[in-house]
């Protein structure tokens, strides 16, 4: 049975929906989004992956969130422009079928780089990967556009936001949310009236004039858009926040912040990231995912349930589907699939689908992506809390990273702000140690 919500979303779809004739098509609203990014202040948990495709939650990834929004929101048409690393992330958006979006007419559609008669070119910045698609948004004849980016965690109508567009009488709108005013030079901010409508932008300043933080979610109408694209077409590295953006205002063009209050959590480093999974098994947490009217669906595989040995401990954990747990869980977030060992205890930690832990492993604050093995009797999370001597703005915040594939031997330590990927063996362990502030990555694996 349908819920109130979703029957309302089809309604709005169907209201909405194309008009044909003449091979004419026509749609109120589509959407673009922006996953073609590699995060690299996720260091090794995406080396192999697009950022958008990490593991959350213990059963989503992060493009679920957006895409999930969309189809809340009645918008049945997305272009995911896609670049790095797209291989799990095209897999696990298919055809749309979990989103609701395999439509005949819109639904979602998959934009890499593509060769063209004149040049080939890689996407080069945000703006430049919206301007290769020209074609793509022409098709639908749309009367606005929303920019989206894929590496947010969040939920949110953005039919709500397009009815404030439109009442504004603006061409571009752009969400905001308010940010503690030390944090504000870390992001776009904007400069409002009592009209809400932006009378200065500024692009990560050193001494910022407000704490309205820009989401990097847009509303354009189409005109506009399309106007600024050409116009910038040959910008470097064409990007909204730094061109498309300021052009617009210079322009005079109407722009209003759309004020945005719920959660919202940028999960662009190791240290946000563990937090936004730990703040999911608060005993009531902030982000709820499992809010009826507002699901999050995601691309699951038909799995058994999880299984708990009858000796085994498991305190304020998710726990996901086909996951064995025979030693010790507690407040850790654990993916499908995964095996924890006998004696095994687990602290503070992140653990994707398909790993295995060894028997009487003892692990505190890691983060362990997808299908990887750690040995018997393995320490991670010792000794003090030093710096990470490679990349100390990535590895930080205490915590041990393993990226995917990795091996991990038996009877091994690994200190705090470490990060290890690939099939490592005793000997890559002076002393049966890997410790606090170094890095272990076997040769062609990535940084």
């Amino acid at each position: 049975m349908f819920t109130i919500k979703r029957k309302r979303v089809i309604m709005r779809i169907i209201q909405k929906i194309t008009t044909r004739g003449d091979s004419v098509i026509k749609k109120e609203m589509i959407a673009m989004l922006l996953a073609g990014g590699q995060g690299s202040r996720l260091g090794v948990l995406t080396s192999k992956v697009a950022k958008p495709a990490v593991a959350f939650g213990g059963k989503y990834r992060i493009i679920d969130f957006p895409l999930s929004n969309c189809i809340n929101s009645g918008v049945d048409t997305v272009g995911v422009l896609t670049q790095y690393q797209p291989l799990r992330l095209n897999t696990h958006i298919g055809i749309g079928i979990p989103w609701d979006l395999d439509k005949n007419i819109g639904g979602v559609s998959i934009l890499p780089p593509y060769e063209k008669s004149s040049n080939s070119d890689w996407y080069t910045g945000t703006a430049n990967a919206i301007y290769q698609n020209l074609d793509f948004m022409e098709l639908y004849n749309p009367e606005y556009v929303l920019i989206l980016s894929g590496d947010h965690i969040y939920k949110m109508d953005y039919e709500v936001m397009l009815e404030f567009h439109k009442a504004s009488n603006a061409e571009v709108s752009i969400a905001v949310m308010p940010v503690p005013m030390e944090e504000a030079s870390r992001f776009g901010v904007v400069v409002t009236d009592d009209q809400n409508q932006i009378t200065e932008f500024q692009e990560k300043p050193e001494h910022p004039k407000s704490n309205l933080a820009s989401m990097g979610i847009y509303i354009f109408s189409w005109k506009a858009l399309k106007e600024a694209l050409i116009t910038l077409k040959d910008q470097s590295n064409c990007d909204f926040g730094k061109h498309i953006i300021p052009y617009c205002h210079e322009k005079g063009e109407k722009m209003v912040a759309y004020e945005y209050n719920g959660y919202w959590k940028d999960v662009g480093t190791l240290g946000s990231y563990w937090e936004a999974n730990m703040e999911l098994i608060d005993i009531i947490p902030e982000f709820n995912l499992y809010e009826e009217f507002w699901k999050v669906y995601t691309n699951n595989e038909m799995i058994p349930p999880q299984y708990a040995a009858e000796d085994s401990v498991i305190d304020k954990c998710i726990i996901g589907d086909g996951s064995e747990i025979y030693g010790e869980v507690h407040n850790s977030v654990i993916g499908a699939g995964v095996t924890i060992g006998k004696g095994a205890i687990v602290r503070d930690s992140i653990i994707m689908r398909g790993v295995t832990v060894g028997e009487n492993v003892i692990m505190n604050r890691a983060i362990v992506a997808e299908n990887t093995v750690i040995g018997k009797n393995v320490e991670l999370g010792v000794g003090e809390d030093i710096p990470n001597k490679e990349k100390p703005h990535v590895y930080s915040f205490g915590l041990v990273t393993i990226g995917e594939n990795t091996v991990i031997p038996d009877n091994v330590k690994l200190g705090k702000n470490t990060a290890i990927s690939g099939k490592t063996t005793a000997e890559d362990y002076p002393d049966g140690v890997l410790a606090s502030g170094e890095t272990l990555i076997k040769a062609g694996e990535a940084l």
